[in-house]
């Protein structure tokens, strides 16, 4: 008899087993609800795969939609943005992508229904005056002057809030719930009001807009959704939530499960933070590759399948705690070592000379495009007289265990030749314009039939078919000491973003296209930027270094 296999169930899939042992849902159908006021970013990846992936496990449905609510912040560019970003993770939503504004009549209908029942009353409190009347969290609030007008006032009232007969903020609809209660959030929270701003999507057809917690449970309800999976700031709404769908006699109402946010240390995740880094310039923009923003990781190259490892490791748990940000590196490292050629890059070229190397000669050199994985297959590469390395990769006078080159020392170039450092060039300030070398032509392929060794192995480029590009170096927009200021401001990191405008590439990345990746030897993982991509003229954004002491964190649960 074969042994059962364990299952590991995060503690959300649990509450579903019960749900449907139970007979609660028949079915599980859950639902990705941004908001479209700015660009998605990494903490909204692990709800999107989170949601998705339990529609998957159970096979059941899975919902986008857009809460747009709140016409005042929001724009087509982000509807744009964010079914782009759930589209390239991987989640399918075709012929399943809602907007909560299709449901503005039903939400005005429950709306009324609410009046009806004596459950929602219109008040001419002001913003701030029904702040004051709220209460606090150790002393009960205080009933508005307006709580108790009949149904039939406020369903006329209701109406010519509908029809704009008052301004902007003169009148609000607010449910009837308990002004004692020890959530605020009971304290009989508004649910409509007065705006006269153009909908992305309704365009002029209203000027009254339903609040968020008021308008949320009633798409779930609508869309059938059983488990709306939400972050744990959602939890003392819960049981507004219950109460909305409850009041408005949704037959099958869903159930509202929280979890805990993804946390990335020294990141910046807000969006009025990132609206900021956009306005003044800072940034070039929401997909910046200094952020991360889905669209921001997209374009520094990172793949879906690096996120969806990033998420699935992270874990769902029921408590707030911060990932390091080297975490998330590590994930795009393990996914593309296997994936990408590993190809000659020199970022700050130093000439070399081999002197005794045949003037007018180039040979091609069998090179493996990645070790690991003999499948990615071979290439050939040119060497000739003249050739670019690194800048660090010389010194005239090194300190000790310094292996690379200096006068008199022998090192490796990658899959050429031996060669030996027999003198420099300075121009008239006394830098260095080139180095000489000598070359053992019996060394070919980087190894010695005499069995002599050398400790140094450096890579390099050919001079006379170098390809140069344009190379951008980033790291995080905020310093790793903290991320504000003592006056509230970002404290931004000078060296995020360093271009390199004349880098030497190998001739094979002349002809690379929009997010293509590599592996530059020793320099890291790079790939193209399809922002403004020219044919003839890419610039690689590097998307992580090579290595790095980062331990991988035990999965929470």
């Amino acid at each position: 008899m074969e042994e059962e296999k364990t299952l590991s169930r995060n503690f959300i899939e649990t509450e579903i087993d019960n749900d449907l042992a139970e007979g609660v849902y028949d079915t599980v159908h859950t639902r990705f609800p941004p908001e479209p006021n700015g660009y998605l970013h990494i903490g909204h990846a692990k709800s999107i795969l989170l949601n998705y992936g339990l529609a998957e496990k159970y096979h059941g449905k899975f919902n986008l939609r857009f809460d747009d609510t709140n016409p005042t912040k929001e724009k087509t560019e982000f509807v744009d943005s964010i079914t782009a970003d759930v589209r390239w993770l991987g989640a399918d939503f075709e012929d399943r992508l809602f907007f909560a504004s299709d449901y503005f009549d039903t939400m005005y209908e429950c709306a009324v229904k609410l009046i009806k029942k004596g459950k929602a009353y219109v008040c001419d409190l002001s913003a701030d005056e029904i702040r004051e009347y709220r209460g606090t969290l150790t002393e009960p609030g205080k009933e508005s002057p307006y709580r108790n007008r009949s149904v039939e006032e406020n369903l006329q009232l209701f109406e010519d809030m509908k029809n704009g007969k008052f301004a902007d903020g003169e009148k609000v609809l607010r449910a009837k719930i308990d002004m004692a209660s020890a959530n605020i959030n009971m304290r009989d929270p508004v649910i409509y009001r007065v705006a006269r701003i153009t909908h992305h999507n309704t365009g002029d057809k209203w000027c009254i807009y339903p609040m968020y917690d008021f308008a949320h449970p009633i798409e779930d309800a609508v869309e059938h959704i059983t488990h709306s999976i939400c972050t744990l700031e959602f939890e003392d709404h819960r049981p507004l939530y219950d109460w909305v769908v409850r009041e408005c006699e949704f037959d099958h109402p869903p159930r509202q499960i929280e979890f805990a946010k993804m946390y990335l240390t020294n990141v910046i995740t807000g969006k009025r933070y990132i609206k900021k880094l956009v306005e003044d310039g800072i940034v070039d923009g929401w997909d910046d590759p200094r952020l991360v923003t889905i669209a921001a990781l997209r374009r520094r190259g990172y793949t879906p399948e690096s996120i969806r490892t990033f998420v699935e490791l992270s874990g769902v748990s029921k408590s707030n705690s911060s990932i390091d940000y080297a975490f998330l590196e590590y994930c795009i490292r393990e996914d593309l070592k296997l994936k990408c050629s590993r190809v000659m890059a020199v970022l700050h070229p130093l000439k070399v000379i081999i002197d005794n190397y045949p003037e007018g000669k180039t040979e091609m050199l069998p090179v493996q495009n990645n070790l690991e994985n003999p499948e990615l297959g071979s290439r050939e590469i040119p060497f000739s007289r003249e050739i670019y390395i690194e800048e660090e990769d010389f010194m005239e006078e090194p300190p000790k265990k310094y292996f690379r080159l200096f006068p008199g020392n022998e090192v490796r170039l990658m899959n050429a030749y031996f060669v030996t450092c027999t003198g420099v060039d300075k121009d008239e300030n006394g830098k260095i314009t080139a180095v000489h070398c000598t070359y053992d032509p019996e060394t070919k392929g980087g190894d010695s039939p005499d069995g002599r060794k050398v400790k140094g192995t450096i890579h390099f480029v050919n001079a006379s078919t170098a390809f140069r590009a344009e190379v951008r170096l980033y790291e995080n927009i905020v310093n790793e000491e903290g991320r504000f200021n003592e006056d509230g401001s970002l404290n931004l990191n000078p060296n995020s973003r360093v271009v390199i405008e004349d880098a030497v590439l190998e001739p094979s990345l002349a002809a690379v296209q929009p997010l293509d990746r590599f592996q530059f030897v020793r320099n890291g993982y790079f790939s193209v930027d399809p922002k403004g991509f020219t044919d003839g003229k890419p610039v690689f954004n590097r998307i992580v270094s090579l290595k790095s002491s980062f331990k991988v964190p035990a999965k929470t649960e």
